[in-house]
């Protein structure tokens, strides 16, 4: 497949695209006003992410519904669905702790749209002490590598990864689950299903009152998987580095090679609703399109001035080259390798005892639904 673009077509397209489908969803937001009241629906995510923010902001509807967003981390959203009041009709949640919940607690309450909030290449979060001789892969055998979650999405990708392309496997590791986390404020409190810890691994849990940052600090641990930048990172100490430090080019070449893209964070509705209103799937997928066409829009038209970034025209065009146009994709079709590698990981890590598919978590009405 040929990727190659250039910013005037990506605009061009994004455009036309994001035009065309704003007539729409207005029209058929106007035929069911003239219907009488819509339903309401609460939406919760991070409306701060720019693909989700026309429609945390009203700028996009979700057709037929008068919706409400709820800003919140991502820790949060999950207690919420899994152990809390599970109230709200459409959420954010992590994917591996919903695929944690479905297959081990019997959770039926909701289920999967194939609208992905949050995706990140990962090689980026592997921190190393700098004074440990840690660098490449290998020399992670044998040592201490601290984490604030042992089941967290990011963290069963981390050791997929390092399984799959690099012959380190979580069982060549010692483990220590810090008791806070440094980047709790960003994302929240840490959910029950992202503290599941598979049985047959050596897992320690760290100092009381210590962070996973100032466990790497102190010497408690050799390297850290974390999904964000840990403090000490961030402050600029010297004794923390990456295992990757030039993981830009190491993570384009594991997409070039894999085709994956991983997925954080996944879009999903009470399935009573759906029940309820049949209507909603197809109106949500839409909706979340639609704001992420947008999202396209504003990077090609005035990304290099709205962004801090010197070089972001640069950015955007060799990312369409490298991922193709739609990098950011939504549906099942585009995305099946990508889901199907993360289920193969939950099953050889041991978290469930049955590998699930991507049939198990979207609801089915949505499996066909397609961008293109």
């Amino acid at each position: 497949m040929n990727h190659q673009h250039t910013r005037r077509d990506l605009l061009k397209s994004a455009g036309l695209a994001a035009a065309g489908s704003a007539i729409g969803l207005l029209g058929i937001a106007r035929t069911h006003a003239a219907e009488g009241d819509k339903p309401e629906i609460t939406i919760a995510g991070y409306k701060s992410f720019d693909r989700c923010a026309a429609l945390a902001d009203g700028r996009v509807e979700v057709a037929g519904f008068d919706h409400r967003f709820e800003a919140a981390g991502i820790g949060d959203m999950n207690t919420h669905v899994f152990s809390g009041p599970g109230t709200r009709e459409v959420t954010e949640v992590g994917l591996h702790p919903f695929m944690l919940a479905y297959a081990n607690e019997g959770f039926r309450d909701y289920s999967l749209l194939p609208v992905f909030p949050l995706r990140l290449f990962r090689h980026k979060s592997i921190f190393i002490r700098t004074d440990r001789g840690i660098t490449k892969p290998a020399d992670l055998k044998g040592r201490k590598v601290g984490t604030p979650g042992f089941s967290s999405t990011s963290l069963t990708w981390l050791r997929g990864i390092m399984e799959h392309e690099y012959s380190v496997k979580q069982g060549d590791i010692e483990w220590v689950v810090s008791s806070k986390d440094s980047s709790a404020d960003v994302s929240g409190k840490i959910s029950k299903q992202e503290s599941m810890v598979p049985e047959g691994l050596s897992v320690s849990k760290g100092p009381d009152g210590k962070d996973e940052s100032q466990m790497l600090v102190d010497g408690d641990v050799d390297a850290l998987f974390h999904a964000a930048e840990p403090k000490a990172y961030v402050e600029g100490n010297s004794i923390v580095g990456r295992l990757f430090p030039d993981f830009r080019t190491t993570e384009r070449a594991y997409f070039a090679e894999t085709g994956i893209f991983p997925i954080m964070h996944v879009v999903a509705m009470r399935n009573e609703v759906i029940e309820k209103h049949p209507e909603l799937p197809k109106a949500l997928f839409e909706a979340y399109s639609q704001a992420k066409k947008l999202a396209y829009v504003a990077l090609a038209k005035s990304g290099w001035a709205d962004i801090s970034l010197p070089w972001i025209a640069q950015e955007i065009e060799e990312t369409g080259e490298a991922m193709g146009e739609n990098f950011w994709s939504y549906g099942i079709k585009d995305n099946k390798e990508t889901l199907n590698a993360l289920c193969q990981y939950s099953y050889e890590q041991g978290f469930v005892t049955r590998k699930l598919s991507i049939e198990n978590l979207f609801h089915s009405s949505t499996l066909e639904f397609d961008e293109a």
